[in-house]
């Protein structure tokens, strides 16, 4: 092979469909909002607690905002009488809002039982 015709291999890269870029994924909807979720729970019982954390901020720094999930679920458990409890995205953002070593000190919810016995922890709304 000549100089030129290695040349010319080299400098011009070749364009195959693998090298093309991948088109754009289709846009991912949005799941639905929790006021339409909570309009699909049957509730059974509701109720609204202020619980108190200050119990959390004796913990370690980087492990308050766990213990701040972990003693809301324990208060809930306690106070409703129940063994499954979830907490909302609402609530779990409260809590990380200022980062995993400042939770709040007192957090106001909304527990609401559905019919299975499951208990889910929404933000209390201002009346």
């Amino acid at each position: 092979m000549s100089e030129e015709e290695n040349k010319t291999e080299t400098t011009t890269p070749e364009v195959t469909e693998e090298t093309k870029e991948p088109a754009a994924a289709p846009e991912i909807e949005r799941p639905a909002e929790v006021e339409e979720i909570e309009e699909e729970i049957e509730i059974v019982e509701e109720k609204f607690y202020t619980v108190n954390l200050r119990d959390v901020w004796n913990a370690p720094r980087k492990k308050r905002a766990p213990k701040a999930v972990k003693t809301l679920r324990d208060f809930v458990k306690r106070n409703m009488k129940v063994d499954n409890v979830k907490v909302s995205d609402e609530i779990n953002r409260e809590i990380w809002t200022r980062s995993l070593q400042k939770p709040p000190r007192r957090l106001k919810i909304r527990a609401v039982k559905d019919k299975e016995g499951q208990v889910i922890i929404f933000p209390a709304k201002a009346a």
